[in-house]
C-alpha cells in the first residue's frame, strides 16, 4: 500500500518526509499516513459516501419535512444556542478547553433527552462506562433509556447504532476513534477526517442527531484538520475561566439558527446550570463609583447582555509600556489607545493599560469601543463614570462615534436592570424608556465629556 506524509497542521501531503511543513511552515509536524484505497471497480460507493436510500433526484416540493421538527435537550440556554433545538441529522462540533465542562453538558444532556425523546446512546474512547455512571450520579442522571459504550472503534459504535437504533448519538471525542479502514494511528489527521465523514453519512442516512466532542489546540481552536468545521452542521465553542463559575457555549457556525448566539451556566456540584438574566449574574461584584469602571451593553445572538468593562492605568516603570488584556482584542485596544492619544490630547504612550471584561466573557463586538475608551479614561484621569451610566458605541479613526445596531433592544435592557442614564452614538437616539436618559453623542472628546466627573 501506498503512503504519503501528511501534515497535522494544515493537511499538506508530500511523497517523503521532511522536518518542516513547505505549505504551513510548522516543524515535526509530518506523520506517515496510507492512501485511502479505492474500490475494485474505482467507484466511490466503497467509500461509504452515500447518505440516502436513493440516487433518484427529488423534486424540491416532493421533499418530505415531516421529521424536521426540532427535539427539546432539556437545557433551554442549549437549545437557544443550537437555534431553538436539536435538528434530526444533524452533526454538532462541540470544542473547548480540558476540565472546562464539555463531557458534563452533553451528559446531562443526554439523561434529559433520554427520558423525554428516546434512546441515546453516549461512545466515549476516553473514559470506563463505570466513570461515566460515576459522574452521571452526581449530576442526577436517573434511569433514562442511557446505553454506554466504552469503545475506540468507530465500526463497533455503528454496529451498536444499528442495534440500539437510538434518537441520540453522543461521540467523546472525534479524536479518540479510528477506522480500521485507515492504518494511521487515533487522532491523526486521516483519522478524524475519515471519522468525521463517515458519522456525518450515518446521521444524514439515519436522520440521527450527532454530538462530536472535540479537543482544542493551544490557541484555542479545534484541534484536527480545519475541513471538519465544514463538515458538520453547527459548531461550538464552550468557553470560561477555570477559576470562575460560569461557563459560555457559543455558536460559531449553524446551518439552522443564528451564529454568535449565546447560553449561558453555571458550574455547580451537581452540574451545570441554567442563567435566566446573565446581566444580573455579570453585574452581581460590581464596585459602583470606581474609576477604570464602565457598564456595557452587548449584543449576543439574540440577547443583550450588560457586563462591567474594567480599565487600570499605571506609569509604565519597566522600560517598555504593556497592553494586557482579557475578554477583549488587544490589536483593538492598542487601535483605540492611539485614536484617544490623537483625538482626545490624552498622553497615554508612557503608561502600562490593563483591561478586563468582569466575569470571563469574551466580547468581539464593535460597539464595545466606546465603553473601552471611557473605562481607560476614567482610570487615567481617576475620576469615576456615574455608576448608573450604561455606555456602547463604536469609534472611528478620526474619533467619530459611529451608530451601532439594536440600540433599542440595549436601552430596554438597561432600562429594565434600573440604569438612569444611557449615553449612545447621536444616530442611535430614539424615545427611550421612562426612568432613563438618552444622551446622543458624536466624537470622542463630546462623549468623555458627557462621562467623566
Amino acid at each position: 500500500m501506498r503512503t504519503v506524509f501528511v501534515c497535522q497542521a494544515c493537511g499538506h501531503q508530500t511523497p517523503k518526509w521532511q522536518g518542516q511543513c513547505f505549505d504551513c511552515g510548522s516543524r515535526n509536524s509530518l506523520v506517515e499516513e496510507p492512501t485511502r484505497p479505492v474500490g475494485a471497480e474505482g467507484s466511490s460507493q466503497a467509500h461509504g459516501l452515500f447518505v440516502g436510500d436513493s440516487f433518484d433526484a427529488q423534486l424540491y416540493a416532493d421533499v418530505d419535512m415531516a421529521n424536521t421538527t426540532r427535539l427539546g435537550s432539556g437545557h433551554g440556554e442549549f437549545d437557544r444556542v443550537l437555534g431553538g433545538g436539536i435538528v434530526p441529522g444533524a452533526t454538532v462540533l462541540l470544542g473547548g478547553e480540558p476540565g472546562i465542562g464539555k463531557s458534563t453538558l452533553l451528559l446531562q444532556v443526554a439523561g434529559r433527552f433520554a427520558t423525554s425523546v428516546g434512546p441515546v446512546l453516549y461512545a466515549t474512547g476516553e473514559e470506563s462506562a463505570h466513570q461515566v455512571k460515576d459522574r452521571g450520579q452526581r449530576l442526577g442522571v436517573t434511569d433514562a433509556p442511557l446505553y454506554l459504550l466504552a469503545e475506540t472503534c468507530l465500526d463497533r459504535i455503528l454496529e451498536e447504532v444499528d442495534r440500539i437504533k437510538p434518537s441520540l448519538l453522543i461521540v467523546d471525542s472525534i479524536q479518540t476513534v479510528f477506522s480500521t479502514k485507515l492504518q494511521s494511528a487515533p487522532g491523526s489527521l486521516g483519522q478524524i477526517r475519515q471519522a468525521a465523514n463517515l458519522l456525518l453519512f450515518a446521521a444524514k442516512k439515519r436522520n440521527l442527531p450527532t454530538f462530536l466532542i472535540g479537543h482544542v489546540t493551544k490557541d484555542g481552536s479545534l484541534a484536527g484538520p480545519k475541513v471538519l468545521e465544514h463538515v458538520v452542521d453547527t459548531v461550538l465553542y464552550f468557553e470560561g475561566e477555570r477559576h470562575h463559575s460560569h461557563r459560555v457555549v457559543r455558536a460559531i457556525k449553524n446551518r439552522f439558527g443564528a451564529v454568535s448566539e449565546l447560553g449561558v451556566f453555571e458550574m455547580t456540584d451537581s452540574g451545570l446550570t441554567e442563567v435566566q438574566n446573565p446581566s444580573r449574574v455579570f453585574l452581581s461584584d460590581r464596585a459602583a463609583g470606581v474609576p477604570g469602571s464602565t457598564v456595557f451593553c452587548s449584543i449576543e445572538g439574540a440577547r443583550p447582555i450588560l457586563v462591567e468593562i474594567q480599565a487600570l492605568v499605571t506609569n509604565g516603570v519597566y522600560g517598555s509600556v504593556r497592553r494586557m488584556t482579557s475578554g477583549v482584542e488587544q490589536q483593538r485596544l492598542s487601535l483605540l489607545l492611539a485614536v484617544m492619544e490623537k483625538r482626545a490630547g490624552l498622553t497615554l504612550s508612557g503608561e502600562d493599560v490593563f483591561v478586563n471584561v468582569a466575569g470571563g466573557l469574551a466580547i468581539h463586538e464593535p460597539a464595545l469601543d466606546l465603553a473601552l475608551v471611557t473605562a481607560v479614561a476614567s482610570g487615567f484621569k481617576n475620576r469615576k463614570v456615574h455608576p448608573e451610566t450604561v455606555v456602547f458605541g463604536e469609534i472611528g479613526l478620526g474619533g467619530e462615534v459611529r451608530g451601532v445596531s439594536r440600540a433599542g433592544l440595549r436601552i430596554k435592557e438597561a432600562a429594565q436592570l434600573g440604569f438612569k442614564r444611557c449615553v449612545l452614538p447621536d444616530i442611535n437616539l430614539i424615545e427611550g424608556p421612562s426612568g432613563c436618559e438618552l444622551v446622543g453623542v458624536s466624537n470622542l472628546e463630546e462623549a468623555l465629556g458627557a462621562l467623566i466627573e
